[in-house]
């Protein structure tokens, strides 16, 4: 079942009721802060409304495990322009518990995909263009730790000035409950 009709019917009342008149803002965001943080549902808007976040005042980005799977890869691509080009002054980590990455294991995953007709071919190109997929599809042990290394990886980047702040944080992700990782 697609959602697609459903959504784009919601969307054509949308622009024609002129809903999107409350989301007008600039692409600068008003806080200067970036926020790297994962993409499970329940902190979609958890997350803006533990921290008190409102339309405009930040950049977020989201992905599994709010995780830097490379150096120069499109995470830290995105955080560079966020400093550069628009304005953004700090940087949050927020890592959570109960995570979906946690624990992720590589090859149960790739056993999925090849149940549902990856072939093992593609799965070998991957790897012999320099992806390792068991590197690249694996999750972390602890989100703290996690979280610290993130921390680390943005600090030590050579493109990213010393004069941003990056801190990170665990967001309980039932009760919003949000704490500053000390010893980063």
């Amino acid at each position: 079942m697609s959602y697609i009709p459903e959504m784009l019917k919601f969307n054509e009342n949308f622009v024609k009721n002129k809903g999107y008149e409350k989301f007008r803002t600039t692409k600068f965001p008003d806080k200067k802060v970036a926020i790297l943080s994962c993409m499970d549902t329940r902190l979609t808007n958890l997350l803006p409304a533990a921290l008190n976040i409102q339309y405009g005042d930040i950049k977020i980005i989201k992905n599994a495990g709010a995780l830097i799977s490379h150096p120069f890869g499109s995470v830290m691509r995105s955080l560079v322009v966020a400093i550069y080009e628009l304005g953004v002054k700090e940087i949050f980590v927020i890592g959570h518990s109960d995570c979906g990455m946690e624990n992720l294991n590589s090859q149960q995953i790739i056993e999925k995909m090849l149940k549902r007709g990856i072939r093992k071919n593609d799965l070998d190109l991957i790897s012999s263009s320099g992806v390792n997929t068991n590197t690249w599809l694996t999750g972390f042990s602890n989100p703290i730790e996690s979280v610290k290394e993130t921390v680390k990886l943005i600090n030590n980047h050579p493109l990213i000035p010393k004069d941003v702040s990056v801190m990170g944080f665990i967001i309980n992700p039932t009760t919003g409950c949000i704490n500053l990782l000390k010893s980063i």
